[in-house]
C-alpha cells in the first residue's frame, strides 16, 4: 500500500514529506466519499473495509500534526475524518483530532467548511463523552453559524438536529422543541427526502415530550416511511439520525397510546437496527429500556441495561455510565429491592446533575419518589414529586405530568394521608391523561382511583370508573398494568373472565413504575 511504501523511507529522505502529503490528500478524498456511503451500509461485513482504511487515516493524521508534518494538510484531513469518526462511534478520536485541528486553523481555513466540520465534531464528541457543557454548546453554535454564513441548508438542518439533541439531553425540552420547529421550517424549503424525514423525526420527538401524542405518532411514522426508501444524503449529519431515533420515540408513543404489544415489538426492532452502532445503541437503549420497565418485561429490561452499561464503559460515554446506574435503580425497585434502587438513583442523579444531563430526570425522579415511599420515606417522596412537577412545568416534558399527578395522588391515598386530596389529584391525572390521549397513564390512574373509590364509596363506583378504561385495550393483556387492572376488576366483581383476585388486592399497582 502507499502507507507501507512511505514507511520504508527514512525520515531524512527528501521525498518522504511529498509522499506523506500525497498519502494524506488521497485519504482525505476517500473520507469525503466514505462519509456519504457509510449511512447506507447495513451490516458489519460491509463496514469492515472502512474500519481498515482508517488505519491509513490515523497514520496520516499522526504525521500531519507531528514535529515534521504539515498542519495545513492535517486540518483538511481532520475535517474530513471527524464526521466519519463520529458516525463510526469513535468519539475519542473525533474529539482528539477535531480539537487538534482547530488549534491549527489559520486565516485561510478559519470560518470555512473545514472549521464547520471540526466544530461539529468537537461539540458532539464533548456532549457524548462529558455531558452538556458550555464548551460543547459553543462548538455546535459556532458550527451552525458557519453553515448559516455559507448558506449551506443541509448542514444547517443537521446542526439544528445536534443542538436539538444537546438541549434534549440537557433537559431543556422547550429549547429542544424550538430547534425542531426551526428544522421543520427549513425542510419545507429543501427538496431532499432525508431532510424531510429528519425534520419529521425531530419534531415528532418534540411533540411527544410536550404531550401531543397523536401528533407525535403521525410525524414519527411519516419519518420512518420516508427513511425506508433507498436513498443517500449529501451530508452525514442527516444520515446518522435515520438509524433509530424515530423508531425509539414511536415505541414509547405506542405504549402511551395503549398499544403495549406493538410498543415492545417496535422497541426490539429499534435496538436491532443499531446493534452495530455503539453510540447510537446507547442512545436508543436509554429510551427503549423504559418501554420494557413500563410493560413489566423485566427480563428484557435487565438484558438491555447490561448491554447499555457495557457499551457506555467501553466507548467512554461519560454521562451514560450514570444513566446506567439509574436504570439499574429503576429495575431494582421493580424487582422488590427498593432500598438498593433508591441508593442507585440518588447516586445517579448527583452525577447527572454535575454533567448537566437531564433527559431522564423526570423518569428517574418518579421512580425515586416511589422507592422512597416504599421504604417509608413518604415526606421525601412527596417533596420530590412536588419539585418534579415544578421542573416539568418549567422545562416542558409535559407528557409525564399525568404520571406525576397520579403518583402524588397515590402517595396521599395511603393510610394516615389526606384521601380527599388524593382523589382530587388522581382525577386531575385522569383528565390530563385523556386530554393527551395517553391511555397507558389513564389506565394506571384509573386503577389507583378505583382502589381508592372502592374503600370510600363502594365497589360499584370503582367498577364503573375502571371498566370502560380497561375495555379500551385490545392487546398486551400479559403486561403488568393490564394484569393489575384485570385483577382489581375481578376483586370488584366486574365479571372479568381473564383472571381472578381476592379482596384486598385492590392496592396491587399502587406503586407501579
Amino acid at each position: 500500500t502507499t502507507r507501507a511504501y512511505v514507511l520504508e523511507f527514512s525520515v531524512a529522505d527528501a521525498e518522504f514529506a511529498e509522499l506523506a502529503v500525497r498519502h494524506a490528500t488521497y485519504y482525505q478524498r476517500w473520507l469525503e466519499q466514505a462519509a456519504i456511503e457509510w449511512s447506507s451500509l447495513s451490516n458489519a461485513a460491509e463496514r469492515a473495509p472502512y474500519f481498515a482504511g482508517l488505519n491509513n487515516v490515523r497514520a496520516a493524521l499522526e504525521w500531519c500534526f507531528g514535529a515534521k508534518g504539515n498542519a495545513e494538510v492535517g486540518v483538511g484531513l481532520a475535517a474530513a475524518a471527524v464526521p466519519l469518526f463520529w458516525a463510526m462511534s469513535l468519539l475519542a478520536e473525533c474529539h482528539r483530532w477535531s480539537e487538534r485541528a482547530l488549534l491549527a486553523l489559520d486565516n485561510s481555513t478559519r470560518d470555512g467548511l473545514q472549521e464547520m466540520h471540526l466544530q461539529a465534531g468537537l461539540g458532539t464528541s464533548l456532549m457524548n463523552m462529558h455531558g452538556e457543557g458550555e464548551a460543547a454548546r459553543a462548538a455546535l453554535n459556532r458550527s451552525l453559524a458557519i453553515a448559516e454564513e455559507r448558506g449551506d441548508m443541509l448542514a444547517q438542518m443537521g446542526l439544528l438536529g445536534m443542538l436539538h439533541m444537546f438541549h434534549l439531553r440537557g433537559g431543556g425540552f422547550n429549547s429542544a422543541r424550538h430547534y425542531a420547529e426551526r428544522s421543520s421550517a427549513f425542510a419545507r424549503n429543501i427538496d431532499d427526502p432525508a431532510a424531510i424525514a429528519f425534520a419529521r423525526s425531530m419534531l415528532g420527538r418534540a411533540r411527544l415530550l410536550t404531550g401531543d401524542i397523536g401528533g407525535a405518532r403521525a410525524l414519527l411514522e411519516a419519518s420512518l416511511r420516508q427513511w425506508s426508501r433507498p436513498q443517500r444524503t449529501s451530508t452525514i449529519y442527516l444520515a446518522a439520525d435515520r438509524h433509530y431515533r424515530a423508531g425509539v420515540a414511536l415505541a414509547r408513543t405506542l405504549w402511551l397510546q395503549g398499544h403495549p404489544a406493538q410498543a415492545m415489538e417496535r422497541a426490539h426492532q429499534a435496538v436491532k437496527d443499531v446493534m452495530d452502532h455503539p453510540v447510537a445503541l446507547t442512545g436508543a437503549l436509554a429510551w427503549v429500556i423504559g418501554v420494557f420497565l413500563w410493560t413489566g418485561d423485566l427480563r428484557s429490561a435487565e438484558m438491555y441495561i447490561q448491554r447499555f452499561v457495557a457499551d457506555a464503559e467501553s466507548h467512554s460515554l461519560g454521562p451514560n455510565g450514570a444513566v446506567g446506574q439509574g436504570l439499574k435503580g429503576q429495575l431494582a425497585i421493580r424487582q422488590g429491592d427498593a432500598a438498593g434502587g433508591v441508593a442507585s438513583l440518588q447516586a445517579c442523579m448527583e452525577t447527572l446533575q454535575a454533567a448537566r444531563y437531564g433527559l431522564l430526570t423526570t423518569e428517574f425522579n418518579i421512580s425515586l419518589a416511589q422507592g422512597l415511599a416504599t421504604t417509608g420515606r413518604f415526606a421525601e417522596g412527596m417533596a420530590l414529586v412536588d419539585d418534579t412537577i415544578q421542573l416539568v412545568e418549567s422545562n416542558g416534558d409535559l407528557v409525564y405530568m399525568p404520571q406525576l399527578l397520579r403518583v402524588k395522588g397515590s402517595l396521599l391515598s395511603t393510610p394516615q394521608r389526606n384521601r380527599d386530596d388524593a382523589e382530587r389529584w388522581l382525577r386531575r391525572s385522569l383528565e390530563l391523561s385523556r386530554h393527551q390521549g395517553a391511555r397507558a397513564w389513564e389506565l394506571r390512574t384509573a386503577v389507583d382511583l378505583a382502589a381508592l373509590l372502592a374503600r370510600r364509596r363502594g365497589r360499584k363506583s370503582a367498577r364503573a370508573l375502571l371498566r370502560p378504561v380497561f375495555e379500551q385495550f385490545v392487546e398486551g393483556f400479559d403486561t403488568v398494568d393490564l394484569k393489575a387492572a384485570e385483577c382489581l376488576l375481578a376483586a370488584l366483581g366486574s365479571g372479568s373472565h381473564r383472571g381472578m383476585a381476592t379482596p384486598g388486592n385492590e392496592l396491587l399497582c399502587l406503586f407501579t413504575a
